[in-house]
Parts: C-alpha cells; structure tokens; sequence
C-alpha cells in the first residue's frame, strides 16, 4: 500500500505541475490587442510551427507563452558545445555527478540568456498591436515571458525529480496534446452519409498504420553482440544478452525539427519581403513547388547524419569496449571496429531518415486520401514526440513498479 501511495503521489505532482503550467498559458501579458493579434497570425507558418512546442504560447502572449522553448534550445546548444569543447566533454565524462550538475547549471545559464532574447524579439514583434508601446512595455514584456520561462524550466525539474517520466518532454507532450481538439472543431460528421462513414473509418485506419510506422521507428534498433576476453574461447555459447543497442533512429525528432524549422522560413520570408526578384526565388522553396519535397527529404537526411554523429561516436564505443576487455565477434579491435560500426550506423542513420521523411509525409497523404484536413495540423514532429514521450513515460512507471516490487520481495 505505501509503494502504491507513493506512486499515486508521483502521478499527481506531475498532473498539478501540468495544470498549472497550462493554466500560465492563457493568462495574458495586459496592453495587447489580442483580438487583433490573433486575427493576423493565423496564416504564420513560422508561428504555427513554433506553437506545437509552446501549446499556443506564441498566439495566445501568455505569462508562459515561451514555454519549455528556451530550455530545449540551451540543451541542443550545450551538446553541440560538448562536442565542440573539449573542457565541456571532459565535464561530462570524466567528472562524473558533480560535472553533469555544472552542465546542467551551465545549461540554465544559457536558458536564462536565451529567454531575454526571445522576451525581446516578441516585444519588438507584438508592436503594431500593443496599445501604447513604450520603453516601460518592453521591459515589463521581457521580465515577464523571462520570469515565466524560467518557472516552466523549474516546473520541468521537479518533474523529473520528484514525478513521472521527463519533464521537459511532458510540458512539451502536453502542449502538444491540447492542440489537437483545435483541428476537430470545424468538423462535423454526419453519420447517415455513407461516403462520410468510409473516410472516417479510412482515416482511423490510416492512423494505426501511422502510429505502427512511427513506434518501428522510435523504438526500432540493431543489436550489436559483444563478448568478453573470457568468452573468446567459446564463441559457440555467445551470451545474446550482451550487445550494444543501436537505435534506427538516432536523432530523435530533432532531424525534423531542424528541417520543418528550415522549411517554414520561406513561408515566413515571403511574407515579410515585397521585392518581387526575392519573392521569385522563395516561391521555388513553398509546400507547392516541386522542390520541396526533394529539399525537405534531403535536409532530414542531412540533420539525422548531423546529429547522430553528436549524439553517437564510433571511437568512444571502441574505446569503451577495449576498457572492459570486450569486443565484436569477428572483428578486430581498433580501427576495424570503428570502422564496422560507422558502416553500420551510416546504414542505419540512412534508412532512419528515410522512414521519419514518410512519417513527415503521411499526415498530408491521409489528408489527401480521405479528404479529412483534421490531421494536418499534427505533423510528423509532433507525432514523434507523442509516441516517444508516451513509450518512455509507460517505460518508466512499469520499471517503477518492479522495483518496488522486487524491494518487498527482499
């Protein structure tokens, strides 16, 4: 009964933490025309895009409308710091607990700055509709989204320390969720037409497939065998258990992140811009033209190659494995095993990209098929994160729950 009120209690902090980090979002900075300022965003792809990861922050100007936003960008700037510092990369791995908390403290730092520079972008953005623009509103502007950036960042920890799953993912996670009833509500279904039926049921069973697709790619991974300096001798009783896991998809969401990000500037470019030469050559780079499709593939195989080489190095697996005394069957230590896994993980990081290409696609194909727009404001990047979060956050429960059972059985 304790481990059981022990985790209720863990459920409900994270459920609190979430409401009230929503609660944030709709209550607005005051000495905006909001009316004004909705009406004239709606077609901003740029905005649209960034309002998957803010719940709505961006159109709403709420005291949380930068969200968990800076928190994540400071993160992807710190891993590609770490790999590009060395000093950094030797906090990290070498200092253990104490380095990982100077990262994680450096991390905030970088989150702080980042929220004053958005906080300053916005109040520069939101001028034509603020009612008396002024120094006084800038700075009560920035203070403001800073303020409540950091708390949301702040939210995300107690989260992850004293809740369920990864807060950071479950902020995002859930601004993701609430934008989804948006797409439903211009959408009636009139059950006595039969034509109507069938596209429904189409569309669900499109959406199994895609949910199938997505989680063979989240969770899809190639085992890597590896033996000890004992177990050279009988290679025949090789323990399977005994591998390194590499995952079909390496970067996550971050590939379509960067590439959905690259390909929603033009839109935005084209908006802002009047010179016609410009506007000539941005039109070769919209959703319509025939370039997109191919620029779009292109830069999700361009940012997966980017990014699984931050995020996994062959040579520090082959180093590590040397440390231990263990190997790959058949292959030679050294050169010959960084060279087997980069082939391998080329391979892999290929055809990750390609499936997270489909997976960007098949909204915009369902759509098309069944002739049902619902779908098309859930995109490829917030479908990935949906089923990664949910995976991970079911992953971590079940995991809770047999340790606790295995602690009463000792």
């Amino acid at each position: 009964m304790n481990n059981t009120n022990k985790l209720t209690r863990k459920i409900l902090i994270t459920l609190i933490i979430l409401l009230i980090a929503r609660i944030g979002i709709f209550i607005p900075i005051p000495g905006i025309d909001h009316e004004a300022f909705n009406s004239n965003i709606e077609q901003n792809g740029l905005i649209n895009f960034l309002n998957i990861f803010s719940g709505g922050g961006f159109s709403t100007i709420g005291i949380f409308a930068l969200g968990i936003v800076p928190y994540i960008n400071s993160s992807i700037i710190m891993q590609l710091l770490i790999k590009i510092v060395k000093e950094l990369e030797n906090l990290q791995k070498e200092e253990g607990e104490a380095g990982r908390q100077k990262i994680t403290q450096i991390t905030r730092y970088f989150t702080l700055m980042w929220a004053l520079i958005q906080s300053l972008a916005i109040s520069l953005w939101i001028k034509p509709y603020v009612f008396e623009w002024n120094n006084y509103f800038i700075l009560d502007c920035i203070i403001t989204l800073t303020t409540g950036s950091i708390i949301i960042m702040w939210f995300s920890e107690i989260i992850t320390e004293y809740g369920i799953g990864n807060g950071a993912s479950l902020l995002i996670f859930q601004n993701i969720i609430s934008s989804i009833p948006k797409n439903f509500k211009n959408y009636t279904i009139d059950i006595y037409n039969k034509e109507t039926i069938i596209k429904c049921v189409l569309m669900f069973i499109f959406c199994v497939i895609t949910l199938a697709v997505t989680i063979l790619v989240q969770e899809g991974k190639r085992k890597i065998i590896i033996i000890s300096a004992r177990q050279l001798g009988r290679i025949n009783e090789l323990n399977t258990q005994s591998y390194i896991p590499l995952k079909l998809n390496q970067g996550g969401v971050m590939p379509i992140v960067f590439a959905s990000a690259a390909m929603a500037l033009p839109t935005y470019l084209l908006q802002t811009l009047n010179n016609l030469n410009s506007s000539r050559l941005i039109n070769i780079f919209l959703p319509n033209s025939f370039f997109y499709l191919p620029l779009y593939c292109l830069l999700i195989i361009t940012f997966s190659y980017f990014y699984s080489s931050l995020v996994l190095n062959p040579a520090d697996i082959a180093k590590n494995l040397k440390k231990m005394g263990a190997s790959i069957p058949s292959i030679r230590p050294g050169s010959d095993t960084i060279n087997y896994l980069e082939k391998i993980l080329n391979k892999l990081t290929f055809l990750g990209a390609i499936f997270l290409f489909i997976i960007a696609l098949l909204p915009s194909v369902i759509a098309y098929i069944t002739q049902i727009n619902t779908l098309r404001g859930l995109g490829a990047t917030s479908l990935l994160i949906l089923v990664g979060v949910a995976i991970d956050t079911a992953k971590q429960i079940q995991t809770y729950i047999i340790s606790q059972q295995y602690d009463n059985m000792m």
